[in-house]
């Protein structure tokens, strides 16, 4: 991924008075009205934890996954922090007429599942960080399918990614999005402004990790932590307990945390 030109103060608004990394010209055009769109969807959404964001330098982001709405409520929050994020994203999504040619404008990072082509969306996460850039990936890797919509089980490409690279993996809970967009029909789409929480955590703790051979023990074990980071932070963001278990959807049912992955 190219640098990009510096940011000029260009936006309308505040985003030109804190986003001063450089970027391209679709990131710098297409996030402020973005950010005007939104609003059509939900209230001004109530942001903790800005500051635990390095202002410069790889980082990767590990957000939980409930609603198609959330990436754009992410994203909205790291370009406003002062960071422009490249999300790892489903490979058909690139195809769209319109969205397609946005995520490749804008330097997204496509996942083709399965297939020979199904580990270079990792290794242009990794040529991301080395560059100094933001990545945010999912680990659950789809909308969670948890009836209750907290955290599921994860895939081990978060973990993998961090112990690769060494880079400080941010933890995101939020919460919102699943009310103004609900996924797969769990509610009816009312057309309401509702409110949006988003908690971003402190980097977490893997410097045990680091080193250590890529075994799967390893990683199944870096991948577990991360996802309990993500969970206390959608704690925050709901005000509320998650259940001791977690969702494993091959089973259909909560398991022990340390067995949900998949």
């Amino acid at each position: 991924m190219s640098a990009g030109v510096p940011v000029k103060r260009i936006y309308r608004g505040e985003l030109g008075q804190v986003n001063f990394e450089p970027t391209n010209r679709v990131f710098r055009t297409l996030v402020p009205v973005v950010h005007r769109l939104a609003r059509l969807l939900t209230k001004t959404p109530t942001w903790h934890g800005g500051e635990n964001l390095p202002a410069t330098g790889p980082v990767i982001i590990v957000p939980n996954h409930i609603s198609s709405l959330d990436p754009v409520m992410v994203g909205e929050f790291l370009a406003y922090n002062g960071r422009w994020p490249h999300f790892l994203a489903r490979a058909n999504l690139f195809y769209l007429p319109v969205l397609g040619r946005l995520l490749r404008s804008a330097e997204q990072i496509p996942v083709h599942r399965g297939g020979r082509h199904a580990r270079d969306a990792l290794f242009e996460a990794e040529r991301a960080l080395y560059a100094g850039e933001v990545i945010v990936i999912y680990p659950e890797g789809t909308i969670t399918f948890d009836p209750d919509e907290w955290p599921m089980a994860a895939h081990t490409g978060a973990a993998r990614l961090a112990l690769a690279t060494g880079a400080p993996v941010i933890p995101i809970g939020q919460w919102g999005a699943s009310i103004a967009v609900p996924p797969r029909g769990i509610r009816p789409f009312k057309l309401q402004r509702g409110p949006i929480t988003i908690e971003c955590g402190s980097p977490i703790d893997l410097s045990d990790f680091l080193g250590q051979p890529d075994t799967p023990q390893v990683v199944r074990a870096a991948s577990v932590r991360i996802m309990d980071a993500i969970t206390a932070q959608v704690e925050l963001a709901r005000g509320a307990k998650a259940p001791e278990g977690r969702w494993q959807p091959r089973l259909k049912r909560r398991v022990a945390r340390v067995e949900a992955l998949s």
